[in-house]
């Protein structure tokens, strides 16, 4: 439920700050913060602390009332959940060209954060280094082609194909096609306190 509620906030912050067209360099200078911290809390990397999540609400000039309304809304368990295409929301993983992200679902499952996102790749798309995340990943390509490096290893994946590795592990998608590309990603997140 804890992680339900902090990728709540990730996700209510970053929608706040582009809706009021505050940069995180503006965001950051406003509430004495460094931009990598607002953006490891808005990619739900970090969780911030109380204090910093308050400067942060007041320096967009919100209400922490309204901030936090409706959220933990979705933390009551429900047996079944459903969401529509509308429901999805794009996010800003990483400001690489030819990278498009929405999240679908972000839930707990056995105390653990999950993070469903759909992820389309534009032909040509290549993220210019290696990364990692404190998570297992399974990717799932939807559609079009995908070369995926992990560590020193190269897979091409094919529409139909998936993979699942420890995130830890350095890694990047590229579109290698002519056309775009679309991934199913499930984030599958270590205990909140390892992150």
């Amino acid at each position: 439920m804890q992680e339900e509620i902090a990728m709540q906030i990730s996700q209510r912050l970053r929608e706040i700050r582009k809706s009021k067209k505050v940069t995180l360099d503006e965001l950051a200078r406003r509430a004495d913060v460094s931009k990598s911290l607002i953006s490891q809390i808005e990619n739900n990397r970090t969780i911030p602390s109380l204090l910093v999540l308050i400067c942060l609400i007041q320096s967009l000039d919100m209400d922490i009332n309204e901030f936090f309304r409706d959220i933990g809304d979705m933390a009551a368990d429900p047996k079944v959940i459903v969401r529509r295409r509308a429901d999805y929301k794009d996010f800003e993983k990483e400001p690489t060209k030819g990278f498009r992200y929405q999240r679908v679902l972000a839930k707990g499952i056995a105390g653990h954060p999950v993070d469903f996102v759909l992820l389309e790749l534009q032909p040509g798309a290549d993220r210019p280094r290696l990364i990692r995340t404190d998570a297992f990943e399974f990717k799932y390509v939807i559609t079009g082609r995908v070369e995926y490096t992990i560590g020193t290893e190269t897979f091409l994946l094919e529409t139909g194909d998936s993979i699942f590795f420890d995130a830890v592990l350095p890694h990047k998608p590229r579109n290698p096609g002519t056309e775009p590309a679309l991934m199913l990603i499930v984030y599958f997140f270590r205990e909140t306190a390892n992150r």
